[in-house]
């Protein structure tokens, strides 16, 4: 079975914790348990997420005196690919012995005209007290957002459109490479109507969506999005809160998740569902085996009923 694995941004740097290089490799060692499982029955493609540690080079990018200005998004992003692809590909290797791995740089293709380029969504870097989020803000021309526990900086989010390098993705898995791929969306580009040629943008692409459409045009069996809670919840906070442990897509967009946090991941899982006719599952990162096995997490399936 082909398998496409997408890791929350919090994988390797968990909410609280400081954002050191030595905490991170701490905790790639989890990451590889869960899916070194997986790695010995199927074909695995892992996409990760980057909140955290593209918002940490953006912060120390804006204050190097060094530069007359900042790194842009897309540089930024391209360069936590790097990192965390290496940390992947390290652990992977020790874990898997004689199994070839790969951890690419990959470009995603959006359109230059996005809505979202004028509306930021996302979130990255580290949560902030409101104060030194709004000084922070005018300081640097931040757009900021509460989050579950204060308040971080947002930036755009534009729909991914394409990845450039799925032909190789697809090259390597068939010669039975496990591929690192799409880390934090990709590095966002816009393409020149007439040239084709490719510009940077000032964004950051969801990494489950963008995970979605890289497991649709892979012919994935399975979208695994692995997140730091058990399942998906319904009224997640509130007094009526309730795990959803099956769902179909429509199911799932009738639950109204937030933009900021589940809702990415259910809609990502509903579009794969919807249109490949897999399965999908938003779980927790230590039950990534069961539920590809049919145990825990929330498993989202399609809706084979005939109008």
């Amino acid at each position: 079975m082909r398998i496409v694995i997408a890791l929350g941004g919090n994988a390797l740097l968990h909410r609280g914790e400081r954002p050191d290089a030595a905490v991170q490799e701490a905790n790639i060692d989890r990451v590889t348990t869960a899916i070194a499982a997986l790695a010995q029955e199927h074909e695995i493609v892992i996409t990760h997420g980057n909140g955290p540690q593209i918002g940490l080079l953006a912060v120390e990018s804006a204050a190097d005196p060094a530069l007359s200005a900042p790194y842009p998004l897309d540089l930024l992003g391209a360069q936590t690919q790097g990192m965390i692809g290496s940390l992947l590909a390290r652990t992977l290797h020790d874990a898997l012995p004689g199994r070839r791995i790969a951890a690419l740089v990959t470009h995603t293709l959006v359109r230059a005209d996005d809505p979202a380029f004028d509306h930021p969504t996302k979130f990255v870097g580290q949560v902030y007290p409101y104060e030194v989020a709004s000084t922070l803000a005018r300081k640097r021309g931040w757009h900021i957002a509460a989050d579950t526990t204060g308040w971080r900086r947002v930036v755009p989010s534009p729909a991914p459109e394409r990845i450039l390098e799925t032909d190789t993705v697809h090259e390597l898995l068939n010669s039975g490479t496990l591929v690192i791929c799409a880390g934090g969306g990709g590095v966002p580009v816009t393409a020149d109507q007439d040239t084709g040629a490719l510009t940077g943008a000032e964004a950051v692409i969801d990494k489950d969506l963008t995970a979605a459409l890289l497991a649709e045009d892979l012919k994935a069996d399975f979208l695994l999005i692995l997140t730091d809670v058990p399942c998906v919840y319904a009224g997640y906070g509130t007094p009526d809160q309730r795990p959803v442990l099956g769902a179909t897509p429509a199911e799932l967009r009738r639950g109204g998740f937030p933009d900021g946090s589940m809702g990415p991941k259910t809609e990502a899982a509903a579009r794969f569902v919807e249109r490949t006719g897999g399965l999908a599952a938003i779980v927790s990162l230590d039950a990534a085996y069961e539920i590809v096995h049919g145990r825990s997490g929330t498993l989202v399936r399609p809706d084979l009923t005939v109008a």
